[in-house]
């Protein structure tokens, strides 16, 4: 079975939604991020304050690399994964990408002070960081995906139950 690989800005859902969606469908569960961490002992964070973005970036793609090649995943990437080129023709070719997508009041909502975020950390206005942040990246986003869910109030389950649907209606699943 292909891989499912969620993408997406940060706190639209990827590792919640992905999480229930291998539970239904009986799929092992892969957060890269959770990766990473485990491959270098180091948290996200640290690696972004310690050794800046282009290592992180580089860990990711060996990650993403090693868990492309294998079968019936449910791979949560970093919001930033797909801005790599090679990262989306790795992941296509044994898997569906879905996009989650959500507002920026919603992720503004979630991330809360943002400060545990990288890419926050030290914004002055988070809020307008992640407008920015997400205007960057729309075009990459939309350009990865197989299939886009956008969802606003909506449960983690609930969109679970969307995502699933989707594939099947499209025969990925």
């Amino acid at each position: 079975m292909r891989n499912i690989v969620f993408t997406g800005f940060m706190a639209t859902g990827k590792t919640s939604v992905g999480r229930i969606v291998a539970q239904r469908l009986g799929l092992s569960f892969v957060d890269t991020d959770d990766e990473i961490e485990r491959v270098t002992g180091r948290t996200v964070q640290e690696i972004f304050e310690r050794y800046g973005s282009i290592r992180f970036r580089s860990e990711e793609a060996l990650v993403i690399k090693k868990l492309s090649q294998r079968g019936g995943l449910v791979i949560a990437t970093g919001g930033g994964a797909v801005l790599n080129p090679e990262n989306v023709s790795v992941l296509k070719k044994n898997g569906v990408v879905v996009l989650l997508k959500t507002t920026p009041e919603i992720i503004l909502r979630r991330v809360n002070s943002g400060r545990g975020r990288p890419l926050l950390a030290w914004a002055e206005d988070i809020g307008q960081r992640i407008k920015d942040l997400m205007t960057e990246r729309e075009e990459v986003y939309a350009g990865s995906a197989d299939l886009e869910v956008f969802t606003c109030e909506e449960s983690r389950e609930e969109v679970a139950a969307m995502v699933i649907n989707m594939l099947r209606e499209r025969k990925y699943i």
